[in-house]
């Protein structure tokens, strides 16, 4: 049996989601609905023909065809057609950030209580290879129980989108939502523990200041230091900068306990290096006791990273994905609630970055 993906929203990101899903055995984007019409004419052509394209998706799941929806929508249109579609008896798999607003978050939440299907919310990164072999490393005590974990990332400036909505904190949630939604997930994750203390130094210094649209300046930053504190007494930090597309690693993700640390690198896509060719992601052990220091290349299939700008992260999110379609059992790895934790983290630290407090957030979700 084919299982038949519908694509609400077909941008870079809805491009991406249909590369990956192209290279699924058993899988097909049946169908795609986006209010631009180039964009929908680009996702039948990324999908091989196979893709019906809708101007609108509400036409697109009266059909009845599909066995899974995804949304790929911008970030502050997630709200309303989560709380339309969440009527479909369909497993939904949404982008991140959940919503705009943790507020939004928890009315989704409360919508779907009662829903059997799975709605999975799409965190990538946790499914990178070096971030799999990290949690791998962690989960095995190579570190002791983590105490710090450390999350750098520098890369390259928000590219433009159809109608520009990724310049405006309104549209996006703020940067602190929109993009680092990701690391907040993760160091909750990690730390196996809920945030209760968020403060950030954050500025927009270098992109986008001569830009304007429709008349508006864009309101985003572009670098930040936040510090989080969590229930169990681990802290967590991103070092944030988005104009060093210049790094040799995008990421660097550290975690560090009483017995050793380890680091994950992630290098950016190849289409921003220098020579346009992919660089190997690296997994770093460092001993306490012995001193030894052990690195290691992590190989990820070049057709795979070839697919997106995750580092391969989107197919393997993917298939664990469709494995949750294909057997109708098991729950999501990434639930509504992870997306609303992600969401009130990246909430407080674009608060405490424009009030210079440090934000309580102990008990929020």
């Amino acid at each position: 049996m084919t299982i038949r993906y519908g694509l609400i929203g077909s941008g870079m990101m809805g491009q991406e989601h249909i590369r990956n899903i192209n290279l699924l055995g058993g899988c097909e984007v049946a169908a795609v609905a986006d209010p631009d019409e180039g964009m929908r004419a680009l996702s039948v052509q990324t999908s091989g023909g196979t893709a019906k394209p809708y101007a609108d998706y509400k036409e697109m799941i009266s059909k009845g065809d599909l066995d899974a929806l995804v949304i790929v929508s911008p970030n502050d249109t997630h709200h309303a057609i989560l709380m339309d579609i969440l009527r479909t008896p369909l497993p939904i798999l949404c982008e991140k950030p959940l919503c705009t607003t943790s507020a939004h978050c928890r009315e989704v939440l409360a919508k779907a209580e009662s829903r059997a299907a799975p709605v999975w919310v799409a965190m990538e990164y946790r499914y990178m290879p070096p971030v799999q072999r990290l949690l791998a490393e962690i989960r095995k005590g190579t570190t002791g129980t983590p105490r710090m974990m450390a999350i750098r990332e520098h890369r390259f400036p928000f590219l433009p989108k159809v109608g520009d909505w990724n310049r405006f904190s309104a549209r996006t949630g703020g940067t602190l939502v929109e993009k680092c939604c990701h690391f907040w997930d993760l160091m909750r994750l990690t730390l196996e523990s809920d945030p209760v203390r968020v403060y950030a130094s954050a500025a927009a210094d270098v992109n986008h200041r001569d830009e304007r649209y429709d008349g508006k300046k864009p309101d985003i930053i572009d670098n930040a230091f936040v510090t989080v504190e969590f229930e169990n007494g681990a802290r967590g930090m991103l070092d944030l900068c988005m104009f060093a597309e210049g790094s040799y690693w995008q990421e660097v993700i550290s975690i560090t306990g009483a017995e050793g640390r380890v680091d994950a690198k992630v290098p950016g896509p190849a289409r921003f290096s220098v020579d346009g060719k992919e660089r190997a992601s690296e997994i770093e052990i460092s001993h306490r006791a012995s001193k030894e220091v052990v690195r290691e290349e992590v190989e990820v299939d070049h057709s795979i990273l070839a697919a997106g700008d995750h580092h391969g992260s989107t197919f393997f999110q993917h298939q664990r994905f469709k494995d949750l379609v294909q057997t109708g059992r098991g729950s999501p790895e990434v639930s509504l609630h992870d997306g609303l934790w992600s969401v009130i983290v990246g909430e407080a630290a674009e608060e405490s970055a424009r009030t210079g407090r440090a934000v309580d957030i102990r008990g929020a979700a």
